[in-house]
């Protein structure tokens, strides 16, 4: 109920992005005729207000996540290390994209994902922190991203091998 309630508020918040845009009283066009705001407003309405509606109209007309990388491989890290990655992407679709949700497996990886709405043609990121600490051995984190293109999430993954911190520990409990 609550993520229902999130898309419809991020729906609106949208849709007065969008509209707040149409709200002077006359508009020109090319051709030199005016439109009122009302004409404007009713010409709006006929036309989907965000990327989750026209998907759902006309799926060509979706936005597209394409990631430039989908996996990354951190390679070998001591347990304790922080490893910090951001995935970069951009919306190739034909209308805007809107991330609802980036989520991990667990706690010990953390996703952050622009909030605002990615226009078609245009650029973002989503940067992950994946925390080692007793984290030892293969490690493979997926990220699932949860938004509004045509499948309605994608998936991007951090990976690498986390060798034992007794060896590397400094200090009085050093071991030789």
């Amino acid at each position: 109920m609550k993520k229902i309630f999130m898309n419809y508020l991020l729906t609106l918040a949208t849709a007065g992005i969008l509209f707040s845009c149409n709200t002077e009283a006359k508009r020109t066009s090319e051709e030199g005729a005016s439109t009122t705001a009302a004409e404007v407003k009713t010409t709006s309405q006929e036309q989907p207000a965000d990327g989750a509606q026209a998907a759902a109209t006309n799926p060509a007309d979706a936005p597209v996540i394409s990631f430039e990388e989908t996996s990354y491989d951190f390679g070998t890290i001591q347990d304790g290390d922080v490893v910090k990655h951001t995935f970069a992407f951009t919306n190739t679709g034909k209308s805007p994209l809107i991330i609802q949700n980036a989520s991990a497996q667990c706690g010990c990886t953390v996703p952050d994902w622009p909030r605002e709405p990615i226009a078609p043609g245009a650029k973002g990121e989503i940067k992950v922190e994946f925390n080692s600490k007793g984290k030892a051995g293969v490690q493979s984190k997926a990220v699932t991203v949860t938004s509004n293109t045509a499948n309605g999430s994608d998936q991007v993954i951090l990976k690498g091998i986390v060798e034992s911190g007794v060896a590397s520990m400094k200090g009085p409990y050093k071991t030789n």
